[in-house]
């Protein structure tokens, strides 16, 4: 059948069968299917949507259009994380060397952030040579001596994503769950895992901001999962404030660097033992959450996680002298204090605009090819629920050059800070479990 009549199907309602999914996303590779003719699909998609069995046929022809990586030699299980990410999300590089610390291979293939959200590979990009892109082998090896690999997605895995996410950003397609769910699923199961561990953020800072359409996504990523065969547990989690004290690329990776020492923020560390529990569940390796939250926690205590993402940095060329002294990280010259203008107690910390702000500064991106600058970046002073008098430093930014004439970003920062005569308690940053 031609392209333009299963075009006019989808955008008449219709579904699509298996087989001619997997046409078209073909069609990408071999030219067969022009972009202009993608692009008309991808928008039939998102006002019509996708049936389950479409998005698993989807997510299966984009896994398989390239690469799918296979690591049954190492004897062990593999599990995965992914977040849809958020305002110092960087729970990656804590939970990945804990987990690997219990006996959790993680082969984990990570992306770049954009807009106000950070990514994982920015992040280890602060660390001096440390290899990002690696060759299959050499990431085999790395996986079985360390228990853990770091790696940014090549070329050969799940290209038909890299294709079709490039026409979903310029077709303004990109809020579509079954095309959300077929993205990061092509790419976390091209890993060739046993396992994939979800956070799924809601709130101010996430992707998705509303609840029920993050619980939706989550709902629909772990259905597809398990028609794929793949065990999948998936957190729904709150991103209303950011994650931690530190937002900014080498602030970041000092902040989980002090964590996996035994100290960091509260929050950060709760929710990082959370999700590697989940991966030693998921890979059989404890009986119960419990006894696998007590195998993280004693992975942190014991500096066996700390260890493990040494190695991991030593092996992928980085500057392991980092891990010991935080300050060889790259550093902003400039320090500037936020101060709060009148007591009280914060009521909300919002995430968007500090990522925003930061993204100002020079730490994130607007677009793909954005160069970004990795010293810069807010420390934030007090979260929600704490008390503030006036005068207490709310946050610290970090910058390249003296923001005296820059006023309006400083307001800007200043204002996401919401400071009330009545105190509140911070929620509970799990929202929801789907086992």
């Amino acid at each position: 059948m031609r392209t333009v009549d299963l075009i006019r199907r989808k955008r008449d309602g219709g579904s699509l069968t298996p087989a001619e999914i997997q046409e078209l996303v073909q069609g990408i590779g071999t030219g067969a299917v022009p972009d202009y003719q993608w692009s008309a699909l991808l928008m039939a998609i998102f006002w019509r949507g996708l049936n389950r069995s479409e998005t698993a046929a989807l997510t299966s022809a984009m896994m398989h259009s390239g690469q799918v990586l296979n690591f049954s030699d190492i004897p062990g299980p593999k599990i995965d994380k992914h977040s849809t990410g958020g305002v110092g999300d960087k729970t990656s590089l804590i939970l990945a060397p804990i987990a690997a610390a219990c006996g959790v291979f993680v082969p984990m293939v990570s992306g770049r952030g954009l807009g106000h959200t950070g990514g994982t590979l920015d992040k280890l990009e602060s660390i001096s040579g440390f290899k990002l892109r690696l060759p299959v082998p050499r990431m085999k090896e790395v996986l079985r001596e360390c228990g853990l690999v770091l790696v940014g997605q090549t070329n050969d895995i799940a290209p038909a994503d890299r294709t079709l996410y490039s026409l979903r950003d310029a077709t303004a397609t990109v809020e579509s769950i079954p095309l959300i769910t077929s993205s990061i699923l092509s790419k976390k199961l091209a890993e060739g895992i046993d396992g994939l561990v979800l956070d799924v953020k809601t709130g101010d800072g996430a992707f998705l901001p509303r609840l029920e359409d993050a619980r939706e996504l989550a709902q629909t990523i772990t259905e597809i999962c398990r028609e794929l065969g793949t065990p999948v547990l998936t957190l729904l989690t709150r991103m209303d404030q950011p994650l931690g004290n530190a937002v900014g690329n080498a602030l970041e990776l000092a902040e989980c660097v002090e964590c996996l020492r035994g100290g960091g923020p509260p929050d950060l560390v709760a929710l990082s033992v959370e999700l590697a529990a989940e991966m030693v569940l998921l890979a059989k390796l404890a009986p119960s959450l419990d006894d696998a939250r007590f195998q993280a926690l004693r992975a942190l205590d014991d500096g066996s996680a700390l260890e493990r993402f040494r190695r991991v940095v030593e092996a992928q060329g980085g500057d392991v002298g980092v891990i010991d002294d935080t300050s060889k990280l790259p550093s902003a010259p400039v320090r500037v204090e936020i101060q709060a203008t009148h007591s009280g107690y914060v009521t909300q910390v919002a995430a968007r605009e500090i990522g925003l702000v930061c993204m100002m500064l020079g730490a994130g991106r607007e677009r793909v090819d954005s160069i970004i600058d990795h010293s810069v970046g807010v420390i934030l002073q007090r979260k929600l629920g704490d008390s503030v008098t006036t005068g207490d430093s709310l946050a610290t930014v970090h910058a390249s050059r003296a923001l005296e004439a820059n006023e309006p970003l400083l307001s800007r920062l200043r204002a996401a800070f919401t400071i009330e005569a009545k105190p509140v308690d911070p929620p509970h940053l799990i929202i929801e479990r789907m086992g």
